[in-house]
């Protein structure tokens, strides 16, 4: 019997796929537009200027011809949202108000991986509940109560953010979770204790800090940022890499920002927690924070996915600029929407609402954000003397340079005129220096996707080649066949099990029929949806789901045989192909007898090969 997942009904699963039409959940997303009986749009999951993804209504089905992701509607969330299996389950049985309750009775980890996890989770939350309890009910947490305050921080913010306090002590969380019976060894491990270096046992990882927890995109807690009230380094000490907080995938508060970011399709992206903390206050939901690193590809893979514009408000310090500036070009090739909101110099968001007032920081910064080209013109002034000549002579040309890497002409026109006015200088002969800019540009610029040998001029260059899609062999196209007919026929399939079995070519073919068969053998009808969702494989998923996207054809039983004869003929093809290495061998090693035996076998296996051919005709 396949298993879907432990702890989730087979009925859960069914009625999931039933009331969450793939067409509704993927058009949350992704634009479609019908045509035929598909629906059509830009694929969510890699970059694209021709639409190349694909929804099959009459399958609640979804493929992409250019990346090659497909599967059903659960496969779709959890591909997009960075879920697991059972959370695109239970979010989408929430979506559909379906009882999320087999986790009470049913749900129970099965690998020691999954055992660890869950207990880790436990830990983090309560380690959570104790730090904030520490920070408001005891003397521990006066100073650190009274310094939030001083940042002017409420106690509702506090109380939002679940900011704690870690006592400058050794042993308070150790004991807390000894009394609690986790294992010290694991809780070392997932970042919340040290071991001692005389390897005797475990100390408090966080001591003398405020605690900002961390939380996944569920708001569960996978770790912690723990920040200094005074002098000493670091200043931040976040949770280690763990086998539940990557900081590299994890922005700060997005799962409580996720709804105002799906709502606005805007994310503001700041550098640090209390800049997060400061704007919820001031109004503005959106706004997410990394954790202790630099923006990553998989910080802007989960930001693409989730907005289509980015606010970047960082620090307006020179470490804060150059940050930006290495982030746009990033959020730019993911085809983001990108602009920044400038702080003034010395200002960070919580220092400019704390001395101007939130009002101030939503008019004045958040409401004015400048595009990535004026953004660049006002850090390249900062690096020139503009009471000299020669330093405003060197920002014009620098400027120039700048403004002739914009693709917009427009938007080239526009700072063009700008310079003019500022410095009085001819319009003309601006166009002319910027001109001979991007004709310099375009000489010096590689192959890329304006060229034959792009496909879909996206960011995809090496996910397809040159040139038209290959041809398959028979068999191979014998099989594509008959599994799209035993996917949705579950007499065929029948027939083809007593014909052929599982003794397909391809082995992920052969993995599809074995699925299927063992589906069928549990009174399941066809439902293709259904059956994906029993795979829990990658690889078969996309399998699957592009095999289906094949068209419908006339199909019988006589076109089913002579699929069987291709497929048993490529079979003894393969294996008179060894037999005749085999015999190679034998020969080279002086073994004429097992050769001969070898030659006799070749002769009956062509012979049947032939008289097969023969009936063929």
């Amino acid at each position: 019997m396949i298993k879907i997942q432990k702890g989730i009904p087979d009925s859960v699963i069914k009625e999931v796929l039933q009331r969450n039409d793939i067409v509704e959940t993927v058009g949350k997303y992704v634009h479609l537009v019908k045509q035929g009986k598909y629906m059509k749009g830009l694929c969510p999951f890699h970059s694209e200027k021709t639409p190349s993804f694909t929804v099959t209504p009459e399958k609640q089905l979804f493929y992409c011809y250019g990346c090659g992701q497909g599967g059903d509607v659960i496969k779709f969330v959890s591909e997009l949202e960075g879920y697991s299996f059972p959370e695109a389950v239970r979010m989408l049985a929430v979506e559909a108000g379906i009882p999320v309750d087999w986790d009470a009775s049913e749900h129970q980890a099965d690998t020691p991986f999954q055992r660890d996890r869950s207990s880790l989770l436990a830990a983090h939350e309560i380690t959570a509940k104790l730090y904030h309890h520490l920070l408001n009910n005891t003397e521990f947490g006066i100073g650190a109560k009274d310094y939030l305050r001083s940042r002017g921080l409420t106690d509702k913010l506090i109380d939002h953010f679940m900011i704690g306090y870690a006592p400058d002590r050794w042993d308070t969380l150790t004991n807390f979770l000894s009394r609690r019976e986790f294992d010290l060894e694991l809780m070392e491990r997932g970042g919340l204790l040290s071991s001692k270096n005389d390897g005797s046992g475990y100390i408090d990882r966080f001591r003398g800090r405020i605690m900002f927890p961390l939380w996944d995109r569920e708001g569960k807690v996978i770790g912690f940022a723990g920040r200094l009230m005074g002098e000493g380094q670091p200043k931040y000490l976040n949770s280690p890499e763990t086998i539940l907080f990557n900081k590299s995938k994890s922005l700060y508060h997005f799962h409580q920002a996720r709804q105002d970011i799906k709502k606005t399709g805007r994310l503001i992206l700041f550098e640090g927690y209390m800049d997060v903390i400061k704007a919820w206050e001031s109004g503005v939901r959106n706004g997410v924070a990394t954790m202790g690193t630099s923006l990553t590809d998989e910080h802007v893979e989960i930001i693409r996915r989730n907005a289509q514009e980015v606010v970047i408000c960082y620090d307006g310090d020179k470490a804060g600029q150059a940050a930006a500036l290495k982030t746009i070009p990033m959020l730019e090739k993911a085809r983001l929407k990108t602009s920044v909101a400038v702080l003034p110099q010395g200002y960070d968001p919580d220092d400019y609402i704390k001395d101007k007032g939130a009002e101030a920081f939503v008019r004045e910064v958040m409401s004015q954000p400048v595009s990535p080209l004026k953004f660049r013109l006002i850090y390249s002034r900062k690096s020139h003397t503009m009471v000299e000549e020669e330093g405003r002579k060197n920002y014009v040309l620098e400027a120039v340079r700048l403004i002739a890497q914009h693709e917009s002409a427009i938007e080239r026109e526009f700072y063009l005129k700008e310079l003019s006015l500022e410095f009085d200088i001819s319009l003309d002969t601006l166009k002319q220096n910027c001109h001979q800019v991007r004709e310099q540009l375009q000489k010096n610029k590689p192959n890329g996707d304006n060229n034959a040998f792009s496909w879909n001029n996206g960011m995809n260059e090496k996910r397809r080649s040159a040139g038209p899609p290959p041809v398959l062999p028979a068999y191979q196209k014998a099989e594509r066949h008959l599994l799209h007919v035993m996917l949705q026929d579950a007499d065929m399939a029948g027939i083809v099990y007593d014909q052929l079995g599982d003794a397909f070519i391809v082995e992920d073919h052969a993995a599809l029929a074995a699925y299927l068969y063992a589906y069928y053998a549990q009174d399941n009808g066809p439902d293709v949806s259904r059956f994906i969702a029993t795979l829990q494989d990658d690889r078969l998923e996309r399998a699957a789901a592009s095999i289906l996207m094949m068209e419908d054809t006339p199909f019988d039983e006589q076109l089913l045989h002579d699929y069987v004869k291709v497929i048993r003929k490529e079979q003894k093809l393969r294996l008179i192909e060894q037999r005749r290495e085999e015999w190679t061998r034998a020969e080279r090693s002086g073994n004429h007898l097992l050769a001969a035996q070898i030659v006799t076998e070749i002769i009956a296996l062509e012979r049947q090969l032939n008289e097969g051919l023969e009936d063929r005709f």
